[in-house]
């Protein structure tokens, strides 16, 4: 019992420190974020020394995930309201990553500050925004991965079994991306069981395509039989499979992941009309006999993803 208490005492102590190291950090500096590709910049809420600002060894700069790996400050720059200063780098930043940036003995107004970090991170919104347009345009899964090419060539005859199709897929790809996560982060992780994930994904994908395939047989039965074995063929589909690996392979979060299932099942809808468009067209053009049919869906689908390269390397945020 008297164990319990110290070490309660110590974690209020420890909590209490804390809190005012945090409280320090934001009283200090007043903002912090990227500006060029090799540049951060920083502002705090005082005049700070100038001989201390331009002096590069009382900085330090290193991605969160990569605490060993430094980051080099080739130069820092002290802007003429003696508040600001701007870090170079001597390689661009990896600005979907938070960076931390740390200084020694600073100076500011009549305090010293033996240490001090700071967070650099992308506008957080901005961050979930770039994800959905990521995984919706700009890395859309057919046109830039080439996957789900069976379900997106079988479904895009028509636009109404595109578009039915494209959003019963949404549907399915967040739920069970949501779903996997949860999994992943509580079940898998926790226990080390990281290597079952594609066994675990692959089970939860069936299940909500077969969840899916008994609500549309009793809601809408014609949109069911539009769709045949390709409601069937989801389960092996290989977006919907890629996106839980993503997320788990880059550790989002619950928002960030949702984002992600939503963008690249969009991105599928979008795919599906935008195809089915053409082929409603192809039907009434002529065609030579050797290219009709899939020849001719497959020159399209070429086409489509020389249009979709004009998205590479695309940044909002």
């Amino acid at each position: 019992m008297r164990t319990t208490k110290i070490i309660l005492l110590c974690l209020f102590v420890f909590g209490l420190l804390s809190g005012i190291a945090l409280a320090e950090n934001v009283n200090v500096v007043r903002k912090a974020s990227f500006d060029k590709a090799n540049q951060i910049i920083i502002e705090f809420i005082e005049e700070i020394e100038e001989a201390w600002a331009k002096d590069v060894n009382n900085f330090y700069v290193y991605q969160k995930i990569n605490p060993d790996i430094l980051i080099g400050v080739s130069k820092v720059e002290l802007l003429p309201d003696k508040r600001t200063i701007t870090l170079v780098m001597s390689e661009d930043l990896n600005k979907n990553e938070v960076h931390i940036v740390g200084m020694k003995n600073i100076k500011i107004g009549k305090q010293t500050f033996p240490k001090l970090q700071v967070q650099v991170k992308k506008f957080y919104f901005g961050y979930l925004f770039s994800i959905f347009i990521g995984a919706m345009l700009v890395n859309n899964f057919v046109f830039t991965k080439y996957l789900g090419l069976c379900v997106f060539f079988g479904t895009s005859r028509k636009k109404s079994t595109a578009v039915g199709m494209g959003i019963t897929f949404t549907i399915v790809m967040v739920f069970s991306a949501m779903m996997s996560w949860f999994l992943y982060q509580f079940v898998l992780k926790p226990f080390n069981l990281s290597f079952l994930q594609v066994v675990v994904f692959i089970g939860m994908v069936s299940l909500s395509v077969q969840a899916v395939d008994t609500i549309l047989r009793k809601v809408n039965p014609v949109l069911f039989k539009a769709f045949g074995v390709y409601l069937v063929l989801v389960i092996a589909n290989c977006i919907i499979i890629a996106v839980p690996l993503i997320l788990a392979d880059n550790e989002y979060n619950a928002v960030e992941s949702l984002m992600l299932a939503l963008g690249a099942g969009l991105g599928f809808l979008v795919a599906l009309f935008l195809m089915s468009s053409v082929r409603e067209r192809l039907e009434l053009a002529l065609v030579p006999p050797s290219f009709r049919g899939l020849p001719i869906a497959f020159v399209t689908a070429g086409l489509f993803a020389l249009a979709f390269m004009g998205f590479s390397g695309m940044s909002l945020f």
